[in-house]
């Protein structure tokens, strides 16, 4: 077969966001680890620079874990890779010690 990229080498993980059903409870906001949920003119939203899927704080995405309507999904369009959101998590964080052994839904 020809010389493309297997389904593991171009799989990536997807960044998070908040689709059109949300409902506005609130849940969200205080469950991320980064600040990256804000209410926006109709429904909250995610900052996907500073949204790292909880790498580095939880083996879950809490935002997904708290949602009533389950309207926080994978972003088809914007792929992240685990190792990129660990570096946005310590970047983010330089007062923790984020080490080796960080949680994360991707090692479960």
């Amino acid at each position: 077969m020809g010389g493309g990229r297997s389904c593991q080498e171009t799989r990536k993980n997807m960044a998070t966001y908040i689709t059109s059903d949300c409902i506005n409870c609130g849940a969200c906001p205080p469950e991320c680890p980064n600040d990256a949920i804000t209410e926006g003119d109709d429904i909250y939203v995610i900052n996907p620079e500073l949204c790292t899927e909880c790498v580095g704080f939880y083996d879950h995405e809490a935002c997904q874990a708290v949602c009533p309507v389950e309207c926080c999904l994978p972003d088809p369009d914007r792929g992240e890779e685990e190792t990129a959101l660990i570096a946005r998590a310590r970047k983010l964080h330089p007062d923790k010690s984020i080490g080796d052994d960080y949680a994360s839904r991707f090692k479960k």
